[in-house]
């Protein structure tokens, strides 16, 4: 009898353990059962167009993976919370073009989930470290990531398709509109030369017909060495009109050395790579890009 009681308890008490386990083995699992769709962007520049088209669109979720003040995912690695995040998504979208150098780990671990490649056509400019991502600081280009986006969630998610299109097309008149305003706004300033921070605006310059005579850093966050800094002074010297761009995300003091020795204004432009990842975020890039027209027209005329 002893024997058959110490049986039963002994089965009982696997039963619970192997409930238990499962209940936290499956918590991924059962927010994708919830009969949402979640969509996940891999940082602040996709998150706004991804929120933009899947705006009012009854049961998806958008989450913006990293966190608000990340900025360009250079050399960025995924943390176990990001891993977390994806395990939950039925869609990941990322700029693409080699923005995000963890995208084969996120493929490798995940297969079942849907990777969106918001740049997926788009000509890339190519410098000397390669392929340069920061397509969206061009509005064309923002234009076709917000067409690419919607065209992939269209696919993974063709119940809610209609939607992703109509609000799409909303989002790139608004673009569209931008775009027209920032090409009138600039196209007419008498100096063209800029010396930018890193390698964040060449897409910009190339839409607006502006020329970057150099950068301040080559790698963000990273200090140039006193060779560089002294060619980027020389060169500023030889500007008609001598101004510095910083990003508001990284240090100036580069920047403030240069300024120092040549007399340059410094200004700052923002390739819109941080912000809260909420309502807010719907007019950011709108917004932000109409402040850098503005900056530019002030430093340029």
């Amino acid at each position: 009898m002893k024997k058959i009681l110490y049986l039963l308890t002994a089965v009982l008490l696997s039963a619970t353990l192997l409930a238990g386990c499962g209940q936290d083995g499956t918590a991924a699992d059962t927010a994708k059962d919830d009969g949402r769709f979640r969509i996940v962007t891999s940082f602040y520049p996709v998150y706004i167009a991804t929120a933009n088209i899947a705006r009012g669109v009854d049961g998806v979720e958008v989450i913006n993976m990293t966190r608000p003040q990340t900025g360009c995912l250079h050399d960025y690695q995924l943390t176990t919370d990001d891993m977390k995040t994806l395990d939950k998504a039925d869609a990941f979208v990322a700029n693409g073009a080699g923005m995000e150098a963890f995208l084969d780990k996120v493929i490798h671990e995940h297969k079942n989930l849907k990777v969106i490649d918001a740049s997926r056509d788009i000509e890339l400019l190519q410098d000397e470290e390669g392929a340069n991502p920061h397509v969206w600081l061009s509005i064309t280009a923002a234009i076709r990531q917000a067409e690419n986006i919607a065209g992939q969630l269209a696919e993974a998610d063709p119940e809610h398709a209609a939607a992703y299109q109509a609000n799409a097309a909303a989002y790139t008149d608004k673009l569209k509109a931008l775009q027209a305003k920032l090409h009138a706004e600039l196209d007419g300033l008498p100096h063209r030369d800029i010396v930018t921070f890193h390698e964040a605006f060449p897409y910009f310059a190339k839409e607006f017909g502006l020329n970057i005579v150099k950068v301040i850093e080559r790698e963000p966050g990273t200090e140039p060495t006193p060779a560089q800094l002294q060619e980027t002074i020389e060169e500023v010297k030889k500007l008609p009109v001598k101004v510095l761009f910083t990003e508001p995300q990284y240090s100036p003091s580069a920047a403030e050395t240069i300024s120092r020795e040549t007399g340059a204004s410094i200004y700052s432009l923002d390739p819109v790579v941080t912000g809260e990842a909420d309502e807010s975020a719907l007019d950011a890039y709108i917004t932000t890009m109409e402040k850098n027209a503005a900056v530019l027209k002030e430093a340029l005329q």
